[in-house]
C-alpha cells in the first residue's frame, strides 16, 4: 500500500494533488506545528497577470501552536474578499463557470478552524477530480504517537534511536505512521529528498520514492507562464479533463 502524508495546505498546488493522485492513502496530518509565512493559510492566484497571496486571516500565528488549533479571523471578512478577487480575475477564464461555485462553496462553509477548511477543500477538489486516494483527516489515534515524540526520553525515541540509529522526530514519526497503516510504500515531496534517507526506510521494509513533476503549462492569464499556482488557477484554466490529465505528469523518483 502506497502511503502519503502530508500538512493540509490552503488550496495547494498542482503537484500536491499528483502526490494524492500517486497513492492509495492520504493522511492530513494536521498535529505539526504551524509555520508562519508557510503554505496553511495562503497560496497564490495571478491576478493582472502577476502572482498574488491568497490569505486566511488567522487568530493567531505562534509557531509553537499545533496547526489544527489555529482559529480563522473571521473579523476581517475574507471570504468577500477572497471570492471577489477570484470572480474578478478568473470571470473570463475557460471554466469559470464549472469551479466557481465549487469553490463558492467551501469557502463559505461554516469553519471555525482552519485546519477545517483546508482538509474540506483537498478532499472536495480530490473527488471533484475523481482521485481514487481514501485521504485521512482523523490522525487521533497518533496523539498517544505525538506526545511520545515531544519527550526525548520517551519509549518511541529511545527504541527507534537505538535501532536505526535516527536522530530526527520526522523519520521516527514518518517510520511509525507507515507501521501502523501497513504501508509498504511512502511517497513524499520532491523537497523530502533533504529529510528522508532511503536506507533507513528499505531496513524498516519500506520503499520511499519522491513525487517529481514533470514540465508543464497551460494557457494562462499572464505574458509567461508562472508555476505552481493555487490548483484554483489550474482549475480556472484547464477545467476538470485537463487537470486530470496533468495529474499524471510526474515520476515517482
Amino acid at each position: 500500500m502506497k502511503l502519503a502524508i502530508m500538512q493540509p495546505y490552503f488550496f495547494p498546488y498542482l503537484g500536491y494533488f499528483q502526490l494524492i493522485n500517486a497513492v492509495d492513502k492520504f493522511i492530513l496530518y494536521d498535529n505539526l506545528n504551524y509555520i508562519k509565512y508557510g503554505w496553511v493559510n495562503r497560496n497564490r492566484l495571478v491576478v493582472n497577470g502577476n502572482p498574488v497571496f491568497m490569505i486566511v486571516p488567522v487568530l493567531e500565528k505562534s509557531s509553537f501552536m499545533k496547526i489544527r488549533d489555529v482559529q480563522i479571523d473571521h473579523t476581517s471578512r475574507w471570504k468577500r474578499k477572497a471570492l471577489k478577487t477570484i470572480h474578478l480575475n478568473y470571470k473570463k477564464r475557460s471554466f469559470f463557470d464549472e469551479i466557481f461555485p465549487m469553490l463558492e462553496g467551501i469557502i463559505n462553509a461554516d469553519a471555525t478552524y482552519l485546519t477545517e477548511i483546508n482538509c474540506a477543500a483537498i478532499r472536495q477538489i480530490s473527488e471533484f477530480l475523481d482521485i481514487p486516494a481514501e485521504i485521512v483527516t482523523d490522525i487521533s489515534n497518533y496523539e498517544p504517537l505525538e506526545n511520545d515524540l515531544s519527550l526525548s526520553d520517551s519509549d518511541v525515541n529511545i527504541s527507534y534511536l537505538r535501532e536505526q540509529n535516527l536522530s530526527d522526530t520526522k523519520t521516527i514519526r514518518v517510520l511509525c505512521v507507515c507501521k501502523n497503516e501497513q504501508a509498504d510504500t511512502f511517497v513524499n515531496a520532491i523537497g523530502g529528498q533533504a529529510l528522508y534517507d532511503k536506507k533507513i526506510f528499505k531496513r524498516n521494509g519500506i520503499d520511499l520514492y519522491f513525487i517529481h513533476s514533470l514540465p508543464y503549462s497551460y494557457e494562462q492569464n499572464s505574458k509567461e507562464f508562472i508555476r505552481d499556482m493555487s490548483i484554483i488557477d489550474v482549475l480556472m484554466n484547464c477545467g476538470k479533463t485537463g487537470t486530470q490529465q496533468l495529474l499524471n505528469n510526474y515520476e515517482l523518483i
